[in-house]
């Protein structure tokens, strides 16, 4: 199975689950993953031997009734794809000279269920946006520490009756992350293993209970510094690539 099928698949459980009523006909999110995809490899321009560079910026632009339908769903859609962009760049070796940013823009020229993708190189700053993934919805971790359980009180509100009212925190420092169980009754597992505090690697998985919680960070542009007179721009300094 290659690598756009497993990105598809996982963007189909999203689909199937909380995007389901919204993604019933017309454009799918598994076709603009394909597209941006596509975008990819086909703009990917060897620098050296060990440099390939590869668009950051994308514009998907699609039907005004299929962009109306992907807009009710916020950020979520657009982190997502942000991250398989990350995924896909990350097992070709490709680099970014920048964050990734993915605008989704309505076109009248496109009728329902077509797809076109625009992109770019931009320089600048990378933004890690770590997340929390949880039954279809993001909540964008702060610095600091995040707390998840069931009682009012906890950060992240946990609708499960196996968790304690405050279960467990996610702690991030602007770099790393790490996962304290906070005394429950229950406890927590890391990609299926009981712990009590340990280091999250992007991607891994919390159970609390029954509810399966994945931990991503996603790397996004920078918000770009204000100026006098109200202008903005990206800082143009710096260059990152996928980790090892």
């Amino acid at each position: 199975m290659g690598l756009l099928d497993n990105f598809e698949k996982g963007l189909e459980r999203a689909v199937n689950g909380a995007f389901a009523k919204t993604f019933r006909s017309g454009l799918q999110p598994v076709e603009i993953t394909s597209a941006l995809k596509r975008e990819i490899d086909t703009k990917a321009a060897v620098v050296s031997r060990d440099r390939v560079l590869v668009p950051n910026t994308f514009t998907v632009r699609m039907s005004a009734e299929d962009y109306d339908r992907m807009s009710r769903l916020g950020p979520a859609l657009t982190d997502e794809l942000v991250d398989l962009v990350q995924k896909h760049a990350a097992s070709q070796r490709f680099q970014f000279a920048g964050g990734i940013t993915i605008e989704l823009q309505p076109d009248a020229e496109l009728s329902v269920g077509m797809v076109q993708v625009d992109s770019q190189n931009v320089k600048g700053q990378v933004a890690w946006t770590p997340v929390l993934d949880i039954d279809g919805k993001r909540y964008p971790i702060i610095k600091g520490r995040t707390v998840l359980g069931r009682g009012s009180e906890a950060d992240i509100a946990l609708g499960d009756t196996g968790a304690s009212r405050r279960h467990a925190e996610v702690q991030w420092d602007g770099s790393r992350a790490r996962v304290r169980d906070l005394g429950s009754t229950n406890g927590i597992q890391l990609d299926g293993a009981p712990v009590s505090d340990s280091v999250l690697e992007p991607d891994s998985v919390i159970t609390i209970g029954r509810t399966r919680i994945v931990f991503r960070v996603l790397a996004q542009a920078a918000a770009a510094p204000r100026r006098e007179p109200a202008t903005e721009r990206h800082d143009m300094n710096g260059f990152w690539g996928p980790a090892e």
